[in-house]
Formats: structure tokens, sequence, C-alpha cells
């Protein structure tokens, strides 16, 4: 058995799960969030715990056993308490800035770089215009909507510029040696 998976899932006060067959529907002060799952795997409600359960001992099926726990987990902790990437913008100029719901980065463009963020994320941005916060309720979602931002301008190594993750350590190269005369 996966150890992941064997563990039961505690439901916190204030969080509804409701299971029918494969579907699970999570619903808390924050939102709702609703996913499919695999019919082999099967999730069950007891009290206050969800546990979840495979079929078979085939790779495939042991293989979900635990991806399916860690994801109604993640749903169960999206929809109490939320979810949220710190990213760190380092170079001379660049900087965030909010408008309305959308984040405008100036990064060293000749232009400002717009990002409209989608239904149920929200961007947060620090006085210093240099750390923004993507908060949403799906894990998934915010992780791809940071992803998505980076990606603009990803950390290079020589000076260290760009947008990082807040715990990312950026390895950094020595640059070009001074020529030497003999």
């Amino acid at each position: 058995m996966s150890r992941v998976g064997r563990e039961p899932i505690s439901i916190p006060p204030k969080v509804d799960v409701y299971i029918e067959g494969a579907d699970v529907r999570v619903s808390g002060p924050k939102g709702e969030l609703r996913r499919q799952f695999r019919m082999e795997i099967g999730i069950r409600r007891e009290d206050d715990e969800v546990l979840v359960e495979r079929s078979s001992e085939e790779p495939e099926i042991r293989s979900l056993h635990g991806t399916t726990r860690t994801l109604i987990s993640n749903m169960v902790v999206g929809v109490s308490d939320g979810w949220e990437k710190l990213l760190r913008i380092e170079g001379v100029g660049y900087r965030a800035v909010l408008q309305g719901r959308d984040l405008v980065l100036s990064l060293g463009f000749s232009h400002p770089v717009t990002v409209a963020p989608p239904e149920g994320i929200e961007f947060e941005v620090d006085g210093s215009a240099r750390s923004v916060t993507v908060k949403g309720i799906d894990k998934e979602l915010v992780g791809q909507v940071a992803a998505n931002v980076r990606r603009w301008r990803p950390p290079e190594p020589y000076k260290g510029k760009g947008i990082r993750y807040q715990d990312e350590n950026v390895r950094r190269k020595a640059g070009k040696a001074a020529k030497v005369e003999l």
C-alpha cells in the first residue's frame, strides 16, 4: 500500500466534501473546487475524514493511489486556507504594479507587460513593487500562473536579474575573464 495513499484526509470545520462516484466536490469559506478521478480509485467519507482506496495492485492504479489522495488534500486546503506563491523581482528598473486586477510588469522591454489573472486568481504587489504574490484556491492553477509570470523574464545567471520564486536559488556564473598579456 502507498504510505501517502493510506493516510486519511481530515476535513476541517466549515468545509464540505461531496463524493458522487469518481466526482469529488469540495466547498469551503474561500470557494468550491470540483475534480473527477479514475473509477479504479475508491473514495469514501467516514465522519470527518476522507479515505482513498485502490481496487487492484496494477502499477498504474498503485501510482494513482497517492496522487489521488494528495489532490483531494490540496483541494481541502485550498478551499479552507488558500494557496499562494511569492515571486521576487530583481534588477534595476524592474518593477510590478497592479492596474485593477491586472498585473503590469516593467522588465526592461520597450513596452510594459500586462498579465490578466484567470478566474479564481488574484495578484498582490508589495509597497516596494519588488515582490508579487499569486493567490488562489486551486494549487495547480496558482503554480501555473506563477510560472507564466516568471516566464516573462527568468533569472539570468550573470547578474541574477529577472523574476524568481521566493525560495529559488539562482546559480551565478563568473562571466568573462579578463585578458592577460604576456
